[in-house]
């Protein structure tokens, strides 16, 4: 039997300039998921639309059991699409939030998202990034006509392509990485990484005990006056124990108001 032994720790702030909190987090330890939702900010409640994601997700790791199916996370995600366009063409505006869900099983930790909300991998010493900013300034990089700095300053860097409750159809992206022993794994809303860059980021996240790495981050990000609401999530996969017959044998897993827009098509 599997005992899980991974930890994390999750922390949200306001910000500097905003009332309103709109990003949402999600720590399901126990159920191996955890999540970042972003609500588009200058939209009509984009604080009701990551509370849905957030909430809709709690309730599957509530009701299943370790490990949850990406199939039904996914799902779940559509279901919440669903929902926010209903609501929106009611009212006649966009309500909608990015997302980013880290989910792992046996094996795998399972990164699903859509939107700029962003997942990291450190493994050896290195910070890597598993997922693509659903961005129109991501699209710029992508074909060569602006580098990534560029992009950093670019006037339309808040222009998002995908986000839940944007249109009818919800495309998620989802990459599969295999979770070694050791390995963290960070996730945040794009308040964090406006005001921390990747390389700052690596560095906490090699130099810091888990339990004041998310509030270093916020505080730091405070201190930069931070326009825009800061979630962070970090995820420390540790060493796991495999018990047979009661002994425990090392068991190794091979396994300005910086707004978010969607992008009119």
């Amino acid at each position: 039997m599997l005992e899980r032994s991974w930890k994390s720790v999750g922390k949200t702030d306001i910000g500097t300039i905003r009332k309103v909190n709109e990003d949402g987090y999600l720590d399901c330890s126990q159920d191996g998921m955890w999540c970042v939702a972003d609500g588009m900010g200058g939209h009509a409640k984009g604080d009701v639309a990551s509370k849905m994601i957030v909430d809709s997700l709690r309730d599957i790791a509530d009701s299943n059991s370790y490990p949850l199916a990406t199939q039904q996370i996914m799902q779940v995600l559509q279901d919440v699409n669903t929902r926010l366009v209903s609501m929106a063409s009611e009212k006649q505006a966009v309500i909608g939030s990015t997302v980013v869900v880290l989910a792992f099983d046996h094996q795998f930790a399972h990164c699903i998202w859509a939107g700029d909300s962003r997942i990291y991998r450190v493994r050896n010493n290195k910070l890597t990034r598993l997922t693509q900013d659903h961005s129109q300034v991501e699209e710029l990089v992508q074909k060569g006509l602006l580098t990534p700095e560029e992009a950093e300053r670019h006037p339309n860097a808040n222009v998002i392509t995908r986000a839940v409750g944007a249109s009818d159809e919800l495309d998620l992206d989802i990459v599969s990485d295999v979770r070694l022993d050791g390995d963290k794994y960070f996730l945040c809303s794009d308040g964090l990484n406006k005001v921390i860059d990747d390389a700052e980021i690596e560095q906490l996240l090699l130099t810091t005990p888990l339990e004041s790495i998310a509030p270093l981050l916020i505080k730091t990000s405070l201190e930069r006056n931070a326009r825009d609401n800061v979630t962070v999530i970090v995820v420390d996969n540790q060493q796991s124990l495999e018990i047979v017959d009661g002994n425990e044998n090392i068991h190794s897993n091979f396994s300005n108001l910086d707004d978010t827009l969607p992008l009119s098509r």
